[in-house]
């Protein structure tokens, strides 16, 4: 028997946990893929993980490499379902994080509050001790009071404990001290320090990421060692590599310490897998689409790299200011509106889709799990653009009388029939997602005709070519596996970690960048090496930041790996304007500061290499299922050609209308359009001018 590299990742995901199996032969290069869905089980959602192993029939003890990426942080912050968090901060800094920031978005709201800190000002204790921003000690560290505090702590049911004091990110010596005497004191509790998970200035995000971290860190801790009890229960032996939300993979050690990190594991596995399926079919600039089944999440992929920032807020919207997480996150829009979102009216007589919604329980209307509102997965089944007898691949069978429910009751608060109805709710999701793509492109100085839209999740075929028509893109491109697409994009991942340093210096200062540049790739290189990985072996790609003098907002501006000469200091100021330019339109005759820097560390660790897929000599005509009628919304109504994605293979092409299933998702072509299946299994379709 040949040699054999299994490979295997998994997604839970708000509604459904997915999977995705690759077995590479070792001798031929053959590939065998296989994908797996099963319901996400909340609150155990190791459950989850383990029940979708099972139904794709994966042999545990025979994986070589297993990445996992969840929502599990994300869920708890939201439904606030964390811990109890103590905060230890230096003296006089107690309320900082409750001061916040002056950036009030509904700003003629004279009764607008501030969103309450998750630290309530009883649990917030100071310390004495202080550092300067350049690392210079003022006051030493004084310990006297901290047992009262711990004590206190204790008599109020505290679970975790977070530490954040003044300017750490100069110099970690009180944190580390004083983290160091909590664990020493308390060693049940958990301990979260600042200076472990950011290294950057800006005192209220840095206490706020640090809150956060420790209020998610135990429940993360708990559910992170069940699935490695569980996997090992099954009989998997190798390393379990967690998603991380800066499109990296790393040890479920590391992510154990610090799980704040992997808050947003899920869209960054899927944007990734967009910038390396661009990189692979010769695409490197894209707007990458996830549509799943409760929001769609948008990013865009420039030169074949995703963006990475730490300026990252969850709970942020037109109403409220939301909470800041300074961690490296892939810098995406997000929307309430997927495959489950509820379809409702307003006291106007208004119809709006999202952002609740109807989850995996009890679903859309159609899945007949007692759900009663109309959502957008219902009206694509209204319209024929989902198959009512091929309904979730055929494992469900269309409740056909709910959803003529849904739409009646629907349809009479609107005044109008259900079918408008139905094209109303496509036509507004469509909208909506549409102004997300803005956002990434436009907003930022891209134009969305310089690119290619690759549309994924089990919503995002569905929609991607109405948003590609209106946006201009190039071509729309399906990728073989979109409704797991963000499991597959796993497979993709480098182990990675992002290094931030604060340090605010003339930009022309190269000997001083040379440094700071140089610590910081040691302190990355000293770290890959406690993991295994040779120093050799780590790819460093160094971003400084800059901005225009006593300015607050800056870029990043990527520079060569070695030595920083006055050659690469003059570059990089000349690439600084104009990046500067496309994100805020103008520039200014100033002096350019750096305020600091961002080195992207990566090894890979059993990276996926995929190889063109065989043909068996089949016809596009093998594949054609039959024809029917379908409503395109925005397109009009036209007898459309259904294909079996299953048996469509490299080389084959045809024109729209047309609906492509398969038992995952369904790729909506409207007329004019053409399809064709490249080399590794992936749908184009060309966008009519």
């Amino acid at each position: 028997m040949a040699d054999t590299i299994t490979r295997v990742s998994t997604d839970v995901g708000g509604t459904f946990t997915d999977l995705v199996y690759f077995e590479t032969d070792t001798a031929t290069g053959t590939q065998t893929v296989r994908t797996a869905k099963s319901d996400t089980t909340p609150p155990n959602f190791e459950q989850g993980v383990l029940n979708v192993l099972d139904r794709a029939q994966v042999d545990i003890g025979a994986i070589d490499m297993f990445a996992h990426g969840t929502t599990v942080v994300i869920n708890a912050l939201t439904e606030r379902k964390g811990a109890k968090v103590g905060l230890i901060t230096t003296k006089g800094f107690r309320d900082s994080i409750e001061i916040g920031r002056g950036n009030r978005p509904d700003f003629f709201n004279l009764r607008y509050q501030k969103p309450a800190p998750f630290v309530e000002r009883y649990l917030r204790h100071e310390i004495e001790g202080r550092m300067d921003y350049r690392g210079n000690e003022v006051t030493p560290l004084n310990l006297d009071t901290l047992d009262e505090t711990l004590d206190a702590f204790r008599a109020d049911g505290v679970e975790a404990v977070a530490i954040c004091l003044l300017h750490a990110y100069a110099n970690t010596a009180h944190e580390v001290k004083l983290a160091e005497e909590v664990r020493k004191r308390w060693p049940e509790v958990a301990v979260v320090a600042s200076h472990q998970i950011t290294r950057e200035w800006r005192e209220y995000e840095r206490t706020n990421t640090t809150i956060l971290s420790a209020y998610v860190q135990p429940k993360a801790q708990r559910y992170l060692e069940k699935l490695e009890t569980g996997l090992s229960d099954k009989g998997y032996r190798g390393q379990l590599f967690i998603m991380q939300s800066n499109c990296g993979v790393d040890s479920l050690e590391a992510t154990k310490a610090v799980p704040i990190t992997m808050v947003e594991s899920g869209p960054a596995s899927g944007f990734w897998g967009a910038a390396e399926l661009g990189r692979i079919i010769g695409e490197p600039d894209v707007l990458a689409l996830d549509i799943g089944g409760t929001t769609a999440k948008c990013s865009l992929i420039l030169n074949g790299q995703a963006t990475v920032k730490t300026d990252y807020w969850i709970e942020r919207d037109k109403r409220s200011a939301g909470y800041p997480i300074m961690v490296p996150v892939v810098d995406l829009v997000e929307i309430g509106n997927g495959g489950g979102s509820i379809a409702w009216v307003d006291d106007f007589g208004k119809l709006h889709v999202g952002p609740h919604s109807a989850g995996a329980a009890p679903g859309p209307a159609a899945y007949g799990r007692g759900g009663t509102d109309a959502t957008t997965t219902d009206a694509n089944l209204a319209l024929g653009r989902i198959n009512k007898d091929y309904f979730c691949g055929g494992t469900v069978e269309a409740d056909m009388d709910a959803l003529t429910g849904a739409f009646e009751r629907l349809s009479g608060k609107l005044g109008v029939s259900p079918i408008e109805a139905a094209r109303g709710i496509v036509r507004i999701a469509n909208s909506n997602m549409v102004n997300a793509l803005k956002l990434v492109s436009v907003n930022r100085g891209f134009d969305p005709r310089d690119f290619t839209l690759v549309a994924f999740g089990g919503g995002g075929p569905m929609h991607a070519v109405a948003l590609g028509q209106e946006l201009g893109v190039k071509k729309v491109v399906i990728p073989r596996g979109a409704p797991v697409f963000s499991a597959w994009g796993m497979m993709m991942s480098d182990l990675r970690r992002d290094y931030f340093a604060t340090r605010l210096q003339d930009a022309d200062d190269a000997a001083a960048l040379d440094t700071l540049l140089h610590h910081t790739m040691e302190l990355a290189r000293d770290e890959f090496a406690a993991e295994g990985v040779g120093r050799d072996a780590v790819k460093l790609v160094p971003q400084i930041r800059c901005r225009y003098q006593n300015q607050e907002f800056g870029v990043e501006i990527p520079i060569p790996p070695g030595p920083v000469t006055a050659e690469t200091v003059q570059k990089m100021i000349a690439d600084f304007h104009v990046a500067y330019e496309r994100e805020y339109t103008y520039t200014l005759d100033a002096a350019v500061e750096v305020t600091g820097i961002h080195l992207i560390a990566s090894s890979e660790v059993g990276k996926l290499d995929i190889v063109p897929l065989p043909t068996t000599g089949a016809t596009v005509e093998d594949a054609i299922k039959g024809k029917r009628t379908v409503d395109y919304a925005t397109d009009g109504v036209h007898e459309a050609v259904i294909y079996d994605g299953d048996k469509l293979e490299p080389e084959m092409s045809f024109p729209g209308p047309a609906i492509i299933e398969d038992s995952g998702t369904t790729v909506v072509v409207h007329p004019g359009n053409r399809v064709s299946i490249d080399a590794y299994g992936n749908t184009h379709i060309h966008i009519r001018g």
